[in-house]
């Protein structure tokens, strides 16, 4: 038996708002790129931790809440530069629990002023559904759907995220594709069992692009950058721009297109970055709940001088 949980893809869509996604809508998105970029792995001379936490819509009972991991630095082959990347995420939505894990890998060219990166994320997508844990009415249990499943079910395919991204003294853009093969994840109470639900996690379209802009004679910065997405069916927005004085401190603000305001703010150390970012709806669910909260770190351990000498490269995104 083969049945669409229409429940699945309802919850995704409330989860994700008006894209109605398979990735989280961060808003702090410039800052942990490589979550929807696999060619942004190693564009740094440095070994690059990022740590990205999301807790969307706060006063809901089960609410969304996202975490991921991603690690990168450069590495050459062949007098080639390549980076090399890794990705883990957990993310809980209502009684669903989606687990992603992949390993990426960058190939890159100097191009002009700028360098040209070409990258692939390979690896799997697994999804539960706490069927135990659903609570029906008493006309429900009289005449059960069977599209509510009353047992955990989970199941895993494979994924694959692919992307390019250019990055200039000046300015930096990407383009990507997550979720490539568009998988088909079969839902299962145990290997063993015939009867599956069937969740297709949608291929989605992303481009970035941001700058750099330094006051004269000032020591404060100007940091725009913008987001487009789209899957087949829909597509959204946001919009940022942060301050930062003395490369260090930077306060910001941004917009999600009919979702939600942002207040941004991070202090840039030695070798690291803290940032907070606080969500606002403009929809109508604001009626019932205060907003969301990000969470972002960022650690860099600096590699071999004598190769950064040789290859140096600067990222406008953290100048």
């Amino acid at each position: 038996m083969k049945l669409r949980l229409t429940m699945i893809a309802l919850a995704m869509m409330m989860a994700m708002g008006a894209m109605a996604q398979s990735d989280a809508a961060f808003s702090h998105f410039w800052t942990g790129m490589t979550y929807y970029n696999p060619a942004v792995a190693g564009e740094l001379n440095a070994i690059r931790l990022n740590l990205g936490s999301r807790m969307q819509w706060v006063d809901f009972k089960h609410a969304p809440m996202t975490f991921y991991f991603t690690a990168d630095m450069p590495y050459k082959l062949l007098e080639q530069r390549w980076g090399v990347g890794a990705k883990a995420e957990f993310e809980r939505i209502g009684l669903y629990t989606n687990s992603r894990i992949g390993v990426q890998l960058a190939w890159k060219r100097k191009i002009g002023k700028g360098t040209l990166s070409v990258g692939i994320q390979p690896g799997v997508f697994s999804q539960t559904f706490r069927g135990k844990e659903v609570i029906t009415t008493k006309e429900q249990e009289e005449v059960p759907d069977e599209a509510i499943k009353k047992e955990d079910v989970s199941g895993t395919a494979f994924d694959a995220n692919v992307g390019a991204y250019y990055t200039h003294p000046k300015f930096w853009v990407g383009l990507s594709v997550t979720h490539v093969t568009s998988p088909n994840i079969e839902l299962k109470a145990s290997r063993e069992a015939i009867d599956y639900y069937e969740f297709n996690v949608s291929r989605s379209y992303y481009f970035m692009g941001g700058c750099n802009i330094p006051i004269n004679n000032t020591l404060f910065e100007i940091q725009p950058a913008a987001m487009f997405a789209a899957t087949q069916n829909v597509w959204t927005a946001q919009a940022a721009a942060r301050v930062r004085y003395n490369r260090m401190l930077s306060i910001g603000a941004g917009y999600r297109w009919k979702d939600a305001v942002t207040a941004f703010i991070g202090v840039d150390l030695k070798d690291a970055y803290i940032g907070y970012a606080y969500d606002y709806p403009v929809s109508a669910i604001s009626k019932a709940t205060f907003g969301s909260h990000e969470v972002f770190v960022t650690y860099r351990v600096k590699l071999d001088p004598k190769e950064k000498n040789k290859n140096k490269q600067k990222s406008v995104r953290l100048m």
